[in-house]
């Protein structure tokens, strides 16, 4: 491996401090009590005594100056400047030439160090820890980008989408910003999921690898099992699984978890994401938009203190009622085309005339949805509930109850992107039979995401299930909404990259 001056630099400094007897990373624990944005918070000018405090952190920066020196420590909660004095750290007279080695050559930016020392504040008026004791904690052995300022150019910046998402350790340590966003969708599903206790619902976990994918028409990751010898798909929806649960005797289930999907990777794609799926017994599409209004409205406050949050231009306001409209007459609205009672021909043509790509193998239902996605679902930036999709379009969902070869479905668009998917299920076995098998002749043509035929999910529907709701929220698009981020990578921690170039 080729290093650096400074790696190497690193280096000889880690070998002598090993030399002069200091363990560049000592086992032992080290006894923090305290943290610096509560030490600044909770310091008192007139406090009878000054308070004692042993705090750890990275060295971000560092000023020497003679036998005194200030530096900037940065723990998990922000930063806090250190006063230190080799008189201090080193009282003994044989000590002060280790400290001037140590301190001054060979503890480094990057370094974790502990500090045991009193709080006071400086003339300038910075709170401020005078150390007494300092410790080697973990020798930094690559240095960080620390940006740097001349003429009001900033120099050395960590910016380059691809470093920061690839090497997210740094890019959380040197960037501002960053760590609060994470700290959000942390608040975000907490939030979700206490809602979701309180309503009285049960989260529960289901297989990740499965004998079928299904619940979502998309293209799966396959993998094999040794043992068994049979391929398995990573999960793309927990839906059937969760449906089975309705039928085993749970009103109200849920899950948080991981899904896959083989397909492409964008800026509000990537092939792993997080996912709630909700399903409840005795309720129907329109109680799921009630419900949903409420949550978001809830998210939005607890995780922002308002319900409008901005989304680059855009200010998006999660505060209920949201607007409902059907999915043909949102087509009808945005591009003037009419395509209730239209053939798959005709609705072909409509597609080449708005300049939307089709191919042979797409019915009826692929043809609406491509429609839908080019023309409209953009334009819609306020939460807007989109209806009542046609039948081909919805292979797990109630037909409408007062509009022929429509469904129960809504698909919630927010800042021109689908948040949440949502039924009334179906729950007749043989209707749910026929609609698989159509789904099998769409994949005969073609279809790659056509969903398979489950027969143990119909056999479960066969013992009966009740009426039930259920609903799909994608968590990243979520906390992209609630942090105002317009990347998927932004709120994933390590998100999917190409690997890394050998060159």
């Amino acid at each position: 491996m080729e290093l650096s001056d400074q790696e190497q630099f690193r280096r000889e400094s880690l070998k002598e401090l090993r030399a002069m007897g200091i363990d560049p990373y000592p086992a032992a624990m080290y006894p923090t009590n305290a943290f610096a944005a509560e030490i600044k918070e909770n310091f008192k000018d007139d406090a009878a005594e000054p308070r004692q405090v042993c705090v750890a952190g990275r060295m971000m920066s560092r000023r020497i100056m003679g036998k005194a020196s200030f530096i900037e420590l940065m723990d998990s909660t922000g930063r806090i400047q250190v006063y230190i004095t080799r008189d201090d750290i080193c009282p003994d007279e044989e000590d002060k030439e280790m400290y001037n080695k140590v301190f001054k050559k060979l503890l480094d930016i990057g370094d974790f160090i502990g500090i045991e020392g009193f709080v006071f504040r400086t003339q300038m008026g910075e709170i401020t820890i005078h150390a007494k004791k300092l410790t080697v904690l973990s020798k930094s052995l690559r240095p960080l980008p620390i940006v740097k300022y001349k003429d009001g150019v900033a120099y050395d910046k960590f910016d380059d989408p691809d470093l920061r998402y690839r090497m997210r350790y740094v890019d959380l340590v040197v960037n501002e910003g960053v760590k609060e966003t994470f700290l959000k969708r942390t608040k975000v599903i907490r939030t979700l999921r206490s809602v979701l206790d309180e309503a009285g619902y049960t989260e529960v976990e289901t297989p990740i690898l499965q004998s079928i994918p299904g619940g979502a028409s998309a293209r799966p990751f396959i993998t094999h099992h040794n043992t068994l010898d049979i391929d398995l798909y990573c999960r793309i929806a927990t839906e059937l699984y969760l449906k089975r649960l309705i039928v085993g005797g749970f009103e109200g289930v849920y899950e948080i978890g991981k899904n896959f999907r083989n397909e492409g990777m964008d800026r509000t794609h990537n092939p792993e994401f997080t996912c709630m799926e909700l399903y409840v017994a005795y309720k129907d599409y329109n109680w799921m938009m009630d419900f949903t209004e409420k949550l978001l409205e809830k998210i939005a406050i607890e995780t922002n203190g308002t319900t409008k949050v901005m989304v680059g231009e855009n200010e998006v306001d999660f505060k209920a009622p949201y607007r409902r409209l059907p999915i043909l007459e949102a087509i009808k609205e945005k591009t003037g085309y009419d395509l209730e009672g239209m053939s798959e021909d005709e609705m072909r043509e409509v597609a080449k005339k708005c300049g939307v790509e089709v191919t042979s193998s797409m019915g009826k239902g692929k043809l609406i949805d491509e429609i839908f996605g080019e023309t409209c679902e953009g334009t819609f930036i306020q939460p807007t509930f989109i209806t009542d999709y046609p039948v081909e379009m919805s292979p797990l969902t109630k037909m409408h109850r007062s509009k022929p070869g429509l469904t129960e479905r809504f698909e919630l668009m927010v800042n021109g992107k689908e948040l949440a998917n949502a039924y009334s299920e179906l729950n007749d076995p043989i209707d749910q039979y026929e609609r698989f098998q159509d789904q099998l002749r769409l994949s005969q043509k073609g279809d790659d995401e056509a969903m398979f035929i489950d027969q143990d999910f119909v056999r479960a529907l066969e013992y009966g299930m009740p009426p039930t709701s259920g609903i799909g929220i994608g968590i990243d698009r979520l906390v992209m909404l609630m942090t105002g981020q317009q990347a998927i990578q932004e709120v994933l921690f390590f998100p999917q990259m190409k690997p890394e170039s050998k060159d």
